[in-house]
């Protein structure tokens, strides 16, 4: 049996996630990385070094990127462009979608084949039973390949568009980001009111349970239109009030709950006004404003 190999080109914490874990796995990997330091670790692990992109890009057929965003690719892949026929480019960094589909034509008018990836991890802990990556486009590509790439972490891969890994992918960090910023807000008050941070972790946890379900009724109402019911707004306008209450009460920075007011205002003003319901959803979709 052949040995496989892959390169790897960027070795932020989530690279070397994926160089550790390849070479876990029986992969053989050559890696690249403008700072030397990171590729001497990786080497001191058993990778391959790679001098320069064009050694990275000869040394396999298949180069994983993991870089800070798809302009950091333009740069990297840039140093090397006569080295691109003929090989296969899976983009693991994070961007926008439209910056993906745009990187991929660039790979594709280059002589090399591309497909985009969005990594769902427990921060760099790709190992970590929560984590798996998004996959799309060109899906010959993508099977052709998905063996090699396994032991990342599991594989969801979602059709031929090549942003769509991303639009998946930063949807579910527009739901992480604000939740990291309201758990900031929510131990704050606790601590500033005097109590036990450690003591408050198990309620919020089970709290947390009752997620799935709102994300599921949501969801079903966000297929048609969105919930919105002007005393409920009214209802989750007064409950914003209560939160920037008890927060400001203790000194805690609650701008994060006045722009959360803003939205349930902007619904009962819109409902008001329309004379029917309008939902935040709608809102933020751009309708009604």
């Amino acid at each position: 049996m052949s040995t496989r190999s892959v390169s790897v080109l960027g070795l932020g914490p989530m690279g070397q996630s994926m160089v550790k874990a390849f070479l876990e796995a029986g992969v053989e990997v050559t890696v690249w990385n403008r700072s030397t330091a990171k590729v001497d670790a990786m080497v001191a692990l058993g990778a391959k070094r790679a001098d320069t992109v064009a050694e990275a890009l000869d040394a396999n057929e298949v180069s994983v990127l993991s870089l800070t965003h798809y302009d950091a690719m333009y740069d990297v892949l840039g140093q090397a462009v006569d080295h691109l026929p003929g090989k296969v480019i899976a983009n693991l960094s994070s961007d926008s979608p439209e910056k993906a589909r745009a990187g991929a034509k660039w790979v594709r008018e280059r002589g090399a084949e591309f497909f985009s990836g969005g990594v769902m991890s427990a921060g760099d802990n790709i190992a970590h039973p929560a984590s798996y990556i998004f996959y799309s486009g060109p899906k010959a590509v993508f099977d052709a390949h998905a063996d090699l790439l396994r032991p990342l972490s599991p594989q969801e891969y979602l059709g031929a568009d090549d942003g769509l890994a991303q639009v998946f992918y930063q949807a579910l960090l527009v739901i992480f980001h604000p939740w990291l910023l309201a758990f900031d807000q929510a131990t704050a008050v606790i601590a500033k009111s005097g109590h036990d941070i450690a003591q408050f972790v198990p309620f919020a946890v089970r709290a947390s349970e009752a997620f799935p379900y709102f994300m599921e009724q949501f969801s079903v109402a966000n297929q048609n239109g969105g919930w919105a019911d002007l005393a409920s707004l009214k209802m989750m306008d007064a409950g914003a009030q209560h939160i920037i209450d008890a927060s400001e009460e203790v000194g805690v920075d609650a701008a994060f709950s006045h722009l959360a007011q803003s939205f349930w205002r902007k619904a009962i003003a819109a409902t008001e006004a329309a004379g029917k319901p309008v939902s935040t959803y709608e809102l933020m979709r751009g309708e009604n404003s």
